[in-house]
């Protein structure tokens, strides 16, 4: 977070997708709802307060989606039981559709 929070999410996006590119196949995601601040978030086992904002993780999965080298992806740690109303839920469904190229604007 420190990383996103002093070069914004863009920049350490750019850096990842380079890295997690470099002479492979594709990339796989595995995002984790607990990163998540439990404002957007609340469903998951270990909140983390100050996590990603709900734009900060779209345009993460919007820049992942523009790459075109996306192979496969898991959205986990989502928890029902502590879930408010399945927001945490339907986050988790948006933030799919933005990885498979939905804008959210």
């Amino acid at each position: 977070m420190r990383d996103i929070d002093e070069r914004g999410m863009r920049s350490v996006m750019d850096e990842a997708i380079k890295r997690a590119s470099a002479g492979t196949a594709g990339i796989h995601v595995s995002f984790d709802m607990d990163g998540m601040d439990p404002d957007y978030a609340p469903g998951v086992g270990t909140p983390s307060p100050g996590g990603l904002s709900y734009r900060e993780a779209h345009l993460a999965m919007e820049m992942l989606a523009d790459t075109g080298k996306v192979v496969s992806a898991e959205f986990v740690e989502t928890n029902p039981i502590l879930d408010d109303r399945n927001g945490t839920a339907v986050l988790g469904v948006e933030l799919v559709c933005s990885l498979l190229g939905k804008k959210i604007l």
